[in-house]
């Protein structure tokens, strides 16, 4: 029914769909777990945080489960390449995040201060490193990463983990770091009441103001100070899966070279701003559910709009240009992408559906009183 070139598009679309997604739905759980230590005041309050994403977090983890099968069946080349390359980075995302099932399913078990204390540093890590993490990752592929293919198309890397982190990386970390933080406290203003929820909205307006000031920072030196890349020959939307069949240049401002063309797409960008608004004065009027609303949309535009001005590389490379990972270049047969591309139809309205169920079911506040009555059966 598509075309080559329509479905490796669609595929696109649908990854940063699923990386959106995993931001959003994820995110708010990261950002109370690193929240924790500091608006629990207390073990009943911090069971409180704890219980509040307790039926969801396990769900939430399955946009991240997803994204990566996604990569992996869409773009293979850019899987096996960005986690051989970026294996001990993952390494440290992962065990950061046994911090999270082990914490919530141990905390509780025994009433020591000690052992509780420790399983909250250890979710204040699970929730606090990954997105500090991921947004290193991301702010890499702007930089480029040093990698190459023989012409056997075996990768190459020339870097070790501690070249991942420049100042540019970690500001795109720190970046990341602050929208999880934004959004956690937004959720957790809608799943809370008082003393615990004028906390979390004081959190979530200050991380809000802290994202609102530093992403303009970050496209600023992403688009200005880093040279980006530019298809000047070669890796046609309808051509086979070829990287070195392309010649690529690295140029001062390329990054903004899709905004340029399409003016229309600086909407995005600007919907990070909507969406803190949003929020701020959905707070401000003690209306909770559209602070949430507007955190999920600010982060959904900050993927979208990283997204954007990568588009149509995946995976740069800083040694080797032309061998860059595009969407073009990097992507599974026809066939495979086709069939996929229904199974997503199908699957995910399922999936969309009993997600929005269950929120629906475990919905309202979480409360003091309701972790003291149900002390044996919570978090």
């Amino acid at each position: 029914m598509f075309d080559y070139a329509t479905l490796k598009l669609l595929w696109w679309i649908i990854v940063v769909v699923l990386l959106a997604g995993f931001a959003v739905m994820d995110g708010f759980d990261m950002g109370i777990g690193a929240l924790l230590p500091f608006i629990g005041k207390n073990d009943t309050e911090r069971r409180v945080l704890i219980n509040s994403i307790g039926a969801h977090w396990e769900g939430n983890q399955v946009w991240f489960i997803t994204a990566g099968g996604a990569v992996f069946a869409a773009w293979p080349m850019v899987y096996a390449t960005a986690f051989s390359g970026f294996y001990i980075a993952m390494l440290l995302v992962l065990w950061s995040l046994f911090f999270r099932p082990v914490g919530f399913d141990f905390r509780s078990k025994l009433e020591n201060p000690g052992w509780r204390k420790f399983w909250d540093w250890g979710l204040f890590v699970g929730g606090g490193v990954p997105p500090l993490l991921f947004g290193v990752a991301f702010g890499n592929l702007f930089e480029g990463v040093a990698f190459g293919f023989d012409k056997e198309m075996h990768s190459s890397f020339s870097f070790n983990v501690l070249d991942l982190f420049t100042p540019f990386t970690l500001t795109a970390g720190v970046l990341s770091l602050f929208m999880t933080l934004f959004h956690g406290g937004c959720y957790l203003a809608l799943r809370t009441e008082g003393t615990i929820a004028k906390r979390s909205t004081r959190a979530a307006f200050l991380f809000g103001s802290l994202l609102a000031t530093l992403f303009p920072v970050a496209g600023y030196v992403a688009s200005h100070r880093i040279w980006g890349y530019r298809i000047v020959s070669g890796d046609l939307p309808n051509g086979i899966a070829n990287p070195l069949a392309k010649t690529v240049v690295r140029a001062p401002g390329a990054w903004l070279d899709n905004f340029a063309a399409h003016p229309g797409l600086w909407i995005v960008p600007a919907l990070v701003y909507l969406g803190i608004l949003i929020a701020f004065f959905s707070l401000r009027a003690s209306r909770p559910l559209g602070g949430f609303v507007g955190s999920a949309l600010a982060c959904a535009a900050v993927i979208s709009t990283g997204a954007i001005s990568l588009f149509p590389f995946i995976l740069p490379s800083s040694t080797h240009p032309s061998h860059s990972l595009t969407v073009w270049d990097a992507v599974s047969s026809r066939l495979t992408l086709d069939i996929m591309f229904w199974a997503a139809i199908i699957l995910t309205p399922i999936v969309l559906a009993y997600t929005g169920w269950c929120y629906r079911v475990m919905r309202g506040k979480v409360t003091i009183a309701f972790v003291r009555e149900q002390d044996h059966s919570l978090y």
